[in-house]
């Protein structure tokens, strides 16, 4: 494969990755607001908009971005890929809070860092080993 058709190609994947990661985010946000009105507790709520998001990141990363089929070894290695993700994004985010100065802006910061260095990852990771073709 030529240079320029591999720059194309992490180009395009990184686009519908992006895509997909917003429309997941609506789908979490749609099934939170859904839980919560619905009367569920705010943890139950969360836990089935994260779930529901998640499933939709996979289905559609799976398909659309990567072109890769699927199976219980890429569904396995999505969900250990997130579940770890969400530890070091939690982590990230303790460490920017405890070191970022008191302002108005320090929550919204250590937020962006470690939702930033989560996406990173899960693309790096997604595209290298789990949805390698």
């Amino acid at each position: 494969m030529s240079a320029q058709r591999a720059g194309g190609e992490l180009l395009g994947q990184l686009l519908r990755f992006g895509a997909v990661g917003a429309f997941s985010a609506l789908v979490d946000l749609g099934v939170y607001t859904l839980g919560l009105h619905l009367g569920l507790v705010t943890y139950a709520a969360r836990a089935l908009s994260f779930a529901a998001g998640t499933t939709t990141a996979y289905a559609l990363n799976r398909r659309w971005t990567f072109g890769a089929p699927g199976g219980a070894r890429r569904a396995s290695g999505f969900a250990l890929l997130y579940g770890t993700t969400f530890g070091v994004i939690l982590a990230v985010n303790a460490l920017a809070l405890a070191v970022l100065p008191d302002s108005s802006w320090r929550v919204t910061l250590a937020w962006a860092l470690s939702q930033g260095l989560g996406t990173v990852v899960n693309f790096v990771m997604l595209r290298l080993v789990v949805f390698r073709t």
